[in-house]
């Protein structure tokens, strides 16, 4: 427990992750201002977290080799970098890390009971 000078209290943080300290705010901020400009628009409404209704895998993965190509060979040619696809590369990336993490609805298996009736039962969870 830690207690603070004014008295309050709180948990200690030991074992907590502290983002702050693996993020560049700098970053994260220029890639809002992308993601501004660049999100999908529906009757002149910005979507900003369209991506929450999910993105197949495949679709990420070939904008990501896309984007990287480019930032690649923008790279290549002068040395600079292009902070467009870098942070293309960024939502991509997020993407599919996204879609691989995020919880996914149990397995349902289905049988006919005793008494005739149609009785789900969830699996537990092994998918990796």
């Amino acid at each position: 427990m830690r207690t603070f000078e004014t008295g309050a209290t709180r948990d200690t943080d030991e074992g907590k992750l502290h983002l702050k300290d693996y993020l560049s705010p700098t970053a994260l901020l220029r890639y809002g201002e992308y993601m501004r400009q660049h999100g999908p628009v529906i009757d002149g409404t910005p979507q900003p977290d369209n991506w929450k209704k999910g993105i197949p895998i495949d679709a990420y993965m070939d904008s990501l080799v896309r984007h990287v190509l480019a930032l690649w060979e923008q790279y290549d040619a002068n040395g600079a970098i292009d902070q467009d696809a870098a942070c293309a590369v960024l939502f991509n990336t997020f993407g599919l890390l996204h879609e691989t993490v995020k919880p996914r609805p149990p397995l349902i298996r289905y049988f006919i009971d005793a008494h005739g009736q149609c009785v789900a039962v969830p699996e537990p969870e092994t998918r990796a």
